[in-house]
């Protein structure tokens, strides 16, 4: 499994500086079942740390951090406090090629055309009444240093609170639309850059798909116009390693995408009624997958061991 990359390429842009965050976690990919990449690690907090901060010099979102460390404050963990970096992922079920955004997970997941290893990256999705879409489509076209022309929707909810947007934001530190983006096949969804940290990793956009600007940086230029994007659902994942079973869970979502009232139990036994080929080679235990499903960590953790 691969270390995280930390390759920080200057490329020029308009108006732009992009600086200083982590780059998107990448993996080597070494056989058709690996199903888990990366580990989980723990920082100790300075002072002035936050969780936005750790977030952005090791490449995770806001909502993740909280998940993965309960009863720590996000705004001040205090200074020596051990911060867990969950960076142990299941590789969503999903095909591994192009692009895969789950959304209880608010992480993006990129396979590149030659193979061989996958990108991720936290993103920030649609919130309540501008729910991010679920289903297949592509890349459809990309631009930098895009300008930003917001649509009567928008422009009428900002007017109502006193911000009225012009017709058209140009390129430049104040375009919400970040250095580059990528519209979908999906009329009016977009993959883009921000003028805001904040909410990386949150339910805060108007459907699109927001990224830090460093991360969109490093994955502009990878990703061929027409590449295959999956918006998937997922909030729990089985993975294998070394005669073990994980489960990955996260809150889960409703077509809102709101906190879902979900049967978590019985969405679990479905899920293992679904993959009893795979499940059946292990021995469960019951106790481990309750507190898995209670504590929506995001951390995979051990529920049954090989019985062979």
């Amino acid at each position: 499994m691969g270390a995280f990359s930390r390759a920080f390429g200057r490329i020029a842009l308009t108006a732009w500086v992009v600086s200083g965050a982590a780059n998107g976690a990448e993996y080597s990919l070494t056989a058709p079942e690996q199903t888990l990449v990366g580990s989980v690690y723990q920082v100790t907090a300075r002072y002035e740390d936050t969780f936005a901060a750790l977030g952005d010099e090791h490449g995770f979102g806001q909502l993740e951090l909280i998940a993965a460390n309960p009863g720590i404050d996000p705004w001040l963990p205090g200074e020596g406090q051990t911060v867990t970096m969950p960076g142990l992922h299941v590789l969503p079920a999903a095909p591994r090629q192009g692009i895969v955004i789950n959304l209880p997970e608010y992480r993006l997941y990129f396979y590149p055309p030659d193979g061989g290893k996958v990108v991720t990256y936290p993103v920030g999705i649609g919130r309540e009444g501008w729910s991010s879409p679920i289903g297949e489509t592509r890349v459809a076209r990309k631009q930098a240093n895009p300008s930003w022309y917001p649509p009567k929707s928008i422009r009428e909810e900002h007017a109502a609170e006193g911000d009225f947007l012009p017709e058209v934001v140009p390129p430049g530190p104040d375009n919400p639309m970040g250095p580059f983006k990528m519209n979908l096949a999906m009329s009016g969804y977009v993959i883009h850059g921000t003028n805001k940290h904040f909410g990386i990793g949150m339910r805060v956009s108007h459907g699109c798909f927001r990224m830090r600007n460093e991360d969109i940086t490093q994955l502009f230029p990878q990703v061929p116009v027409s590449t295959e994007v999956r918006i998937i659902n997922q909030p729990f994942k089985l993975g294998e390693r070394s005669g073990e079973l994980l489960l990955e869970v996260h809150t889960p979502l409703d077509e809102h995408g709101l906190p879902s009232a979900l049967d978590r139990q019985g969405a679990i036994q479905d899920l293992l009624q679904e993959r009893a080929e795979l499940v059946s080679n292990y021995r469960l235990d019951w106790t481990a997958i309750r507190d898995a499903v209670y504590a929506e960590e995001g951390v995979p953790r051990v529920i049954g061991t090989a019985l062979n």
